[in-house]
């Protein structure tokens, strides 16, 4: 599903990688310290959306509500439902690979979970479904993390080292809050020690807001804003989006317009995903680049002795490392930024062989330099033709109809106009499942006031509102009723929507195309016509 511009930017990273910086991360032992290598699958892979936070904070429903469907495995309840790391992605036929299945599969990129053991494994699979959202992207679904109550509680696996490693590889990191419990336990405080040096993906999002009246949203907001900027440590303020992510009827609020404007800001940004994919693929791969390994373990290896007490000098370097990041930092002008953190370093380093640890070699390192000085300027060229071209993902991350529903769009055109030529139809037809029920809605029509038989988007669309679903499912009922496309709606479309509204607040999914049964008699022939 990706532009042919993506898939060559691909391809030449994942030619740089291999050329230029897995040789030296070979030689240096990289992967013993920090990460696996890199295989073909993390290049290939469609961009992943990591969604995490605390048990009954709304994860499972926002992924439903993203892909408009529910998946095998998922359950929703006020106690932890989601016991396991469940990757949604997509399959021409439904099923569910164990995790085991999933390390050895050279087509996923899950090959590198292998050290954490049969015990998270057995907690790992992998759902694929035909689904059309995931045509695009791949969604993680992850245990609710354990609140101080449960605090005792081992999962059997190390859970923050988990969730490291896949935020070193997703493209965002969706963490949800209820604002109805913030609570900050020991082990949220871990895993947010995990997604450091991941914050440029990281998007918190306040839920169920919609649930708490103004003066506490107020205080919940700057009770969580106070938490993170403690935890994170950074002078940036993390972005917090205010929410109701499920498609489900909002309660009415004071800031209700405020609700709707930030799930659109969300939206947006996991619609981009796609299109943004080959940057997020070059930004880590110039992080891993310019990480200052090499020059850490040739001056450790330079440092050791050849004969004599080689152990209490190991010792005595380990402990002497944030002295040697200085150092290193001043001889080879490396900026502090690119050095690993050094407590982890120091761990690490206890079980290694010192002796075994090269020396700085000038090939690697002038292979190193054309990496970052050159043949990673002239991709640009090739990402900026990507800009160019938009990707547009279904349902409600369809941005082109989500943006009907903008208050903007209707000051410059009420609605998109797809004027076409209705044609007569004198068939026969099969029966219309929404005609038993035209009577009641064609009542709700005229009591809108239409002009020559129809009701003007704006119109529609003050009606539809009155529904307090959500404007991205509301776009796409209209989407899907606005049969001929010419921006307004006859009584048979009209009484299509209204059909689709109550069954939405009936519980029912969607349809993602009209089905012919609910296609109005008198648009049949010129659908018909149409998709020949």
């Amino acid at each position: 599903m990706f532009s042919w511009d993506v898939n060559i930017v691909t391809e030449e990273l994942k030619n740089l990688y291999y050329k230029r910086l897995l040789p030296i991360e070979k030689y240096y032992s990289f992967h013993q310290f920090h990460s696996p290598s890199y295989e073909d699958a993390d290049f290939d892979n469609k961009p992943m959306v990591l969604v995490m936070g605390q048990y009954s904070t709304g994860k499972t429903t926002f992924i439903r509500y993203l892909i408009e469907q529910d998946f095998p495995g998922s359950r929703v309840g006020p106690e932890p439902t989601t016991d396991c790391f469940t990757a949604l992605m997509y399959g021409p036929v439904e099923g569910i690979i164990p995790g085991n299945a999933l390390t050895v599969d050279p087509k996923k990129p899950f090959r590198n979970l292998d050290p954490f053991g049969n015990a998270f494994l057995n907690r790992f699979q992998c759902v694929q479904m035909p689904n059309q959202v995931l045509e695009s992207i791949s969604i993680i679904d992850t245990p609710g993390i354990l609140t101080a109550a449960k605090r005792k509680l081992s999962r059997g696996y190390d859970f923050p080292a988990v969730l490291r490693w896949f935020a070193e590889r997703v493209d965002r990191i969706i963490l949800l809050f209820d604002a109805h419990k913030l609570e900050f336990s020991d082990e949220l405080t871990r895993a947010f020690g995990a997604l450091c040096g991941y914050e440029d993906k990281l998007r918190v999002v306040l839920n169920k807001a919609d649930r708490v009246d103004s003066q506490q949203l107020m205080r919940v907001y700057g009770a969580l804003m106070w938490s993170l900027g403690k935890v994170f440590k950074t002078p940036e303020i993390l972005r917090v989006y205010i929410g109701s992510l499920w498609s489900e009827p909002r309660q009415m609020c004071d800031h209700y317009q405020l609700i709707e404007l930030e799930e659109e800001d969300l939206l947006t940004d996991i619609r981009n995903l796609p299109r943004n994919a080959a940057i997020r693929k070059l930004n880590d791969l110039v992080k891993r680049a310019r990480l200052a390994h090499a020059h850490i373990i040739s001056y450790l290896k330079q440092e050791m002795p050849t004969i004599f007490c080689k152990e209490s000098k190991k010792h005595n370097l380990i402990y002497q490392l944030p002295v040697i990041f200085t150092k290193i930092q001043q001889q080879r002008q490396v900026p502090a930024g690119d050095f690993p953190d050094c407590t982890k370093m120091q761990e690490r380093l206890l079980g290694q062989d010192f002796s075994k640890f090269k020396t700085l070699k000038p090939s690697l390192m002038a292979s190193l330099d054309k990496l970052l000085s050159t043949d990673i300027a002239n991709l640009v060229p090739l990402l900026q033709l990507q800009e160019m071209e938009k990707k547009s993902l279904p349902g409600v991350l369809d941005g082109e109809f989500l943006g009907t529903f903008r208050r903007e769009y209707y000051k410059r055109d009420p609605f998109k106009e797809l004027t076409k030529e209705e044609e007569s139809n004198e068939t026969d037809f099969d029966e219309w499942s929404v005609e038993k029920y035209k009577p009641k809605y064609d009542e709700i029509f005229f009591n809108l006031s239409p002009n020559d038989g129809k009701l003007s988007g704006t119109k529609v669309r003050e009606w539809m509102m009155s529904t307090l679903l959500p404007n991205s499912v509301l776009a796409h009922i209209w989407r899907l009723s606005d049969v001929d496309g010419d921006g307004m709606l006859d009584n048979e479309e009209f009484a299509l929507a209204v059909h689709l509204i109550e069954g939405k607040l009936d519980g029912y999914w969607l349809p993602r195309e009209l089905p012919s049964h609910l296609i109005p008699p008198s648009k049949r022939l010129s659908t018909a016509s149409t998709e020949e």
